[in-house]
């Protein structure tokens, strides 16, 4: 498991975990890692698998957002991280992909916006079976398994 350094990283993180819970979504993993793949926040309910890509800053950066750091590469990687995750758990509930965003002021640490999109993407499965470190990726959904063997 990594473990946050950043401050900013930690506040957070940890107000995800909130948000999650709010919504009646249990974590069951913080900061899950295999290699080189990681996942900030893995959480469920009875049907979903949900993993949770964290961005956490101080400030916009030329107004744009937290959540939206979260670009076609990185969501790819989520995506890599996610199914190593299914396989490794052998999890067979519906995956789904989310981000929050949060902003915390830098001087007092307070949260001063939080944006959760649920669903924010969805895998392909080209981009799934594409890459892997075994060689053999599949993706488990609805008890049906995606791509090659």
């Amino acid at each position: 498991m990594a473990f946050v350094t950043n401050p900013i990283g930690i506040i957070g993180e940890e107000e995800a975990a909130k948000i999650l819970e709010r919504k009646r979504l249990r974590v069951i993993e913080r900061n899950w890692r295999m290699g080189h793949l990681e996942v900030d926040l893995i959480a469920e309910n009875r049907k979903e698998i949900v993993f949770v890509e964290v961005k956490a800053r101080t400030s916009t950066y030329g107004n744009i957002l937290p959540e939206e750091y979260v670009d076609e590469t990185k969501r790819k990687r989520i995506i890599a991280a996610a199914n190593a995750y299914i396989k490794y758990r052998k999890i067979e509930k519906t995956p789904r992909f989310d981000i929050i965003g949060i902003l915390v002021h830098p001087g007092t640490y307070e949260i001063t916006y939080r944006n959760h999109i649920e669903n924010a993407f969805s895998p392909h499965v080209r981009t799934i079976t594409a890459n892997s470190f075994s060689g053999i990726w599949r993706w488990l959904h609805r008890n049906k398994t995606i791509g090659r063997k």
